[in-house]
């Protein structure tokens, strides 16, 4: 009854071999079973799919890039999968006002080409680019790699329309830059337990095609830390990441790329300014004043781009040695030397690599091997909250981390959280298990 009702509005998808890859992530943890999959077109269909299911009493996981790593987009017990891969729309950039509406289903590096035409640019970039989708990226509110300079993803939206558990629409794309006509629901970083976000105003941000981009060894992470407080004070500082020597090799082997210094070191930092004219002589100028051991500076865009390719294929090169269990989590900047130093203990008899956003201290905690997964992730995260970080620094909580929310939000807090979640989703349509234990 429910999948030929749904098909008269809309596409749906039943067969088994097409459904199953809708139930397993990117990492290979988190694998479930889907009762079918919606492929709806425009936000009318998602209306219509929403009172269909809320109607029949089935349950709706939504999805777009399916390139979460906490297990928010996966279904785990039989829901409605609605993809929104569908909603591909790219509306016209406004240059004058900096803005663009978007489909959910719109894929990062698709954005990315379409504002850069016009001379401008999306603020939020990801190693993911070639597959995480706007809808997705809103509703975990992603960090990625220019949280230095342009904030998360919650940052550079404008405004979002969404469907509601009612099947009605909430629809704010009008762009104004400045409207206190009340306030707005919290859809940025719901993780998509309060309504399926179909479309976004997105703030757009100007190009800048003037890049110098340096690796740099360091002795230890606290002198990179002590060096980010001079490197912060370059006015087109972009980025800032960090990597170890073990995922540093493991890359290397992954990708046959040479290791990128002469020498070997503790830890490594590549930076990237960005400017409207070239930014080199003044990033050279903060680097000879620092002095660090080795640096190596890219010679041209071909150059950047290996470069970071040391740093962006680590993802990958992770997952050939196995399933990791992964812990995106951000202390504070003083106590990253001092948690690096604690992981290996903390990790047990697993294998950690290692890597992440050095500004913000958002640390991307890989685990090969962990023989007691629910003991491992307690220990880090206890250790995590008892410095006062976060245990979920830009993924999200999804389903990995519902019973230790707790660690990071107050009991009023999650009260709170619970109460929207109540007023906007009274039956517990949308998400079931994400979020919110």
């Amino acid at each position: 009854m429910l999948e030929e009702r749904l098909a008269k509005v809309t596409r749906v998808v039943s067969d088994p071999s097409v459904v199953a890859s809708y139930t397993r992530d990117y990492t290979g943890r988190w694998e479930g079973r889907a009762r079918l999959v919606v492929r709806p077109r425009d936000t009318g269909e998602v209306a219509e799919a929403v009172r269909i299911c809320a109607e029949e009493g089935a349950r709706i996981v939504s999805q777009g890039g399916n390139t979460g790593l906490g297990g928010g987009g996966i279904p785990m017990d039989g829901e409605v999968v609605l993809s929104l891969r569908g909603l591909d729309r790219i509306g016209p950039v406004d240059v004058a006002a900096g803005q663009v509406s978007t489909g959910a289903g719109v894929v990062l590096s698709d954005l990315q080409r379409e504002a850069r035409r016009t001379g401008l640019d999306f603020g939020v970039d990801l190693a993911s680019r070639g597959s995480a989708t706007i809808g997705g990226m809103i509703a975990t509110n992603a960090g990625g790699e220019r949280v230095l300079r342009y904030g998360m993803t919650r940052a550079n939206v404008v405004g979002v329309e969404a469907v509601l558990a009612d099947g009605s629409l909430w629809s704010r794309l009008g762009g104004l830059p400045k409207d206190n006509a009340g306030f707005e629901p919290p859809f940025a970083g719901s993780e998509g337990i309060l309504g399926i976000i179909t479309a976004a105003r997105l703030r757009l941000v100007p190009l800048l095609d003037d890049r110098a981009t340096a690796m740099i060894g360091f002795a230890s992470a606290a002198d990179a830390v002590a060096a980010l407080v001079r490197l912060r004070g370059l006015g087109s500082l972009e980025m800032a990441e960090f990597l170890l020597p073990d995922g540093l090799r493991l890359v290397c082997g992954h990708t046959g790329l040479p290791h990128p210094m002469r020498g070997h070191h503790a830890f490594y930092v590549i930076v990237e300014c960005a400017d409207r004219r070239d930014p080199s002589e003044e990033l050279y100028a903060v680097l000879e004043e620092l002095d660090p051991p080795e640096v190596v500076v890219a010679a041209d865009a071909a150059d950047q781009h290996r470069l970071w390719t040391y740093r962006e294929s680590h993802a990958e090169a992770i997952n050939t040695q196995g399933v990791p269990l992964k812990l995106d989590v951000a202390v504070p900047l003083g106590d990253l030397p001092a948690f690096l130093d604690d992981l290996p203990a903390l990790a047990g008899k697993a294998t950690p690599y290692l890597f992440g956003h050095l500004a913000e201290a958002n640390v991307h905690v890989n685990l090969i091997g962990a023989d007691d997964v629910a003991a491992v992730t307690e220990a880090v995260l206890e250790r995590v909250a008892a410095a006062g970080g976060s245990i979920s620094a830009e993924h999200g909580v999804g389903r990995a981390k519902t019973g230790h929310l707790r660690l990071s939000r107050s009991a009023a807090e999650i009260a709170v959280l619970r109460a929207v979640k109540d007023a906007l989703d009274p039956g517990g349509l949308f998400n079931p298990g994400v979020l919110l234990p």
